[in-house]
Order: structure tokens, then sequence, then C-alpha cells
């Protein structure tokens, strides 16, 4: 959630923000128009009060026909305080309605526009010529086939569509990759969360999530729980309604999960193999710091990825997202994007985002604020990252194939493969 004095104080840069986003700008004029009734609200409800409470000892003082006359009046007094109070109870509730339907403030320098209105911040590496190799490239489902490694026609058989088997070299390719991610995280600070994968309403929508219109969201009605699309989600909500101590630095969580996406707006993209499907597993990062350090905490995890990146020796590009394209809660977010062969395209891997406070202000995540004569406590920053997740398994399957379907394992994956140099084609 958005800071609300803040727009109080700067309405034009939310107004900027939303233009940036493309969203609707006559929002912040309907909070600001919002907030003014709440606190007018508030105001006519306390003065009432204090009259009350002023009425209340000149009733105590007086006698007879005066204090029956006085009765009647604070009668007529306390109706109208409890009326007060709920005209403020109904403009704080419209306020906050108003307030939660607002997208974060975006960082200055993010680019305008939608989708593809991203900007290249750099390209590391070629993609590979296999004209100079002498053979087609094939794509990652047929080498997953070649190899035993996926196998997409009794995924659909047992769950549906966008359902699929890992097993073999697959399964192994997989569990090899998450766990390089899950070290590489442990020896850079971070501790490693096994996390739950069903949430409850509060805890998705604090993480910006709006669990009443997300097509994309799985839902148990009958236990009214949320399957998580990230364990983003369980870590923001770890340190709900807590106050933190930054005072020794971020608060850095890697979280292992299955993750789940409906799918709902992408009906016939990426219908072939395993790019776009429903379930896939993933080891996040997550921080949490102070507003000053968040910036220098987000090039901290963008480096990171990058070094996943070039341990599997792929080919990637870094985008800045567009801020029509940024999502609810990020303020910024970074897109490490690794070529496809078969696809002649660059395709998301990770991508890293700065929440600023947005995430923290939903679930009441503070810390404590030192050196300042009227010690208080305000709202922490989250960042999270992806480090490694199954859509891996296509760019490396692709990039490092042979001519004969079998592929090459990155060195730095052997050791998390018992030491294969090449996953094999079945004879």
């Amino acid at each position: 959630m958005i800071d609300v004095n803040e727009l109080r104080a700067n309405p034009e840069v939310f107004r900027a923000s939303q233009r940036a986003r493309g969203a609707d700008e006559s929002l912040i004029d309907a909070i600001i128009s919002a907030d003014a009734s709440r606190r007018e609200a508030i105001t006519r409800y306390e003065s009432l009060r204090a009259d009350q409470n002023a009425f209340g000892k000149k009733v105590a003082q007086a006698k007879g026909e005066e204090k029956q006359a006085l009765l009647a009046e604070v009668k007529e007094l306390a109706a109208a305080v409890k009326a007060a109070q709920a005209e403020s109870e109904a403009a704080q509730a419209q306020q906050e309605g108003l307030l939660r339907t607002v997208p974060n403030l975006v960082i200055d320098g993010v680019p305008a526009g939608g989708e593809d209105d991203f900007e290249v911040i750099k390209t590391v590496g070629k993609p590979r010529d296999f004209s100079a190799d002498g053979f087609a490239p094939r794509d990652h489902l047929e080498i997953g086939e070649l190899i035993g490694g996926i196998d997409m026609e009794r995924g659909a058989k047992v769950s549906g569509a966008r359902f699929y088997f890992l097993k073999g070299v697959g399964a192994r390719l997989e569990l090899a990759l998450l766990n390089m991610a899950m070290d590489q995280a442990v020896a850079a600070g971070f501790t490693p969360m096994i996390t739950p994968t069903l949430v409850r309403p509060e805890t998705m929508q604090g993480t910006g999530f709006d669990v009443a219109h997300d097509a994309e969201i799985y839902r148990l009605a009958d236990d009214d729980l949320y399957l998580v699309g990230t364990s983003e989600v369980p870590l923001a909500g770890y340190h709900a309604d807590e106050i933190l101590d930054l005072s020794g630095g971020p608060l850095r969580y890697a979280g292992w999960s299955s993750c789940y996406r409906r799918e709902a707006g992408s009906h016939g993209k990426d219908t072939r193999g395993i790019i776009r499907v429903h379930q896939f597993n993933k080891v996040e990062m997550f921080i949490y710091t102070t507003v000053d350090e968040a910036a220098k905490e987000h090039e901290r995890l963008l480096a990171w990825e990058e070094e996943m990146l070039a341990k599997v020796e792929l080919p990637y590009r870094v985008i800045d997202t567009a801020a029509g394209d940024l999502g609810t809660s990020a303020a910024r977010k970074f897109d490490c994007e690794a070529w496809v062969p078969t696809q002649n395209a660059y395709r998301e891997l990770t991508s890293t985002s700065n929440c600023t406070t947005f995430q923290a202000r939903r679930l009441n995540v503070r810390e404590r604020v030192a050196g300042e004569e009227k010690k208080g406590t305000r709202a922490v920053a989250t960042l999270n990252g992806t480090l490694a997740t199954t859509r891996w398994i296509v760019a490396i399957l692709e990039h490092h194939q042979n001519a004969d379907g079998s592929v090459t394992v990155p060195e730095a994956l052997r050791p998390y493969l018992g030491g294969m140099e090449v996953l094999p084609v079945l004879q």
C-alpha cells in the first residue's frame, strides 16, 4: 500500500507514476478527496466526543428538572457521537479501499509504457551459431524426449494440459540446478527456507495480489487458501505484524517451493514443452532491508542472478521492465532473458523486483528508527529475485545440445549430477 501522507504532499508524483503505468490518474484525486472527507469526519467525531465528555461533567453537577433536561440532551449527543463515529469509520474504509487499488510508485528512470517498451541494459554472450556446428537445433521438448527427461504426454494424461513429468536425467537436472542455486544463496548469506505453498488470503493480498480478480491464482474455496505462484508470497508474510531489527544488515531468505499458475491469459501461447506450465519449482531470493539500502540490494540481487546464468553458460540480456509491465507491487524490475535458439528470441529466466515499502505497509512489517529524539517505527523495504526455476531447463537443453540430441552439461553443474559431463540419448 502506498503512503497516503506522501501522496497528499506530492500528488503529481503519483499521477506521473500512474501515467507511466498506463493506469487511471483520476484515482489519485479520488484518494485525495476521500482523505479530506476522512479527516473531516475524524475531526467532527473528536469534537463531539469532547463535547460529550464536558457535558457529562455538567450533568453530574445538575439536580432535579435541570438534570432531566440535560439527560435528554446527553442522549441526543450520544446518538450524534455514534453517527459521527460510523461516518469516520466508513470514510476510513473508503480511503483504504481506494489505496489498495493503487500500484506501487514507480522509481525514477523506469521506462514508461507496456510490455514491449522495456530498455535493454546490457547483453552478455552471443547466441550460438548452429550453422557453424553443422546441424539445425532441436527444441527442448524433442531433446528432453530423446534423453528420457521430459514426458508431456503422460503429464497431460494425469493432470491435463500444461502439466508434465520430469524423469531420469530431466529430474536430476532440475534438482542439480536448484541445489546449485541454493548453495550459491547460502554462500551469499541467505537463510534457506522450504516454504508453504498454500497461504491465507490476507497473505496473498498483502504481497500485492488481488485475490478477488486475479485469474492467475488457484484458490481452494473450501479452505479459503491460495496456491502460491512464487515463494515470495509466504516469505513476505513470514514477518507480518512484526518489528524487525535491521541494525545488523538486511534479512535475506532463499525459498524453495513448488509454484502454481493458472496461465489464464495464455491460450495458444507456448503450448509446446515446459516454457509456460501450471506447476514448476523455483528458488526465490527475498530480502527485508531499510528503505535507504533497497536500491543497492536490488543491484546485488541482479548480480546474483547473473552469477547463476554465468554458471550455466547461457547468453542473455538484462532488461529494465517498463512501468506498465511491472505488476502491482514492484517499483522497478529487472529481467534476465536467455537466448532460446529454436524460438530465435530471448525468453525470461529470472526477474528481480524492488517493492520498496509497498508490501511491508500492507503486511505491517516495520523496523525501529534509531538515532532520533523520538524513536519510532517505519515500514521496511522488501525485494525479491529468482535464482533458478524449471524454465531454465529449456535454455540449457537447447543451447548445450549436440548433433545427436545429447546435451553437454555446463561445468559448474557437473558436481551436482554426480560428475556427468553429457546427458546421453537413450538407446
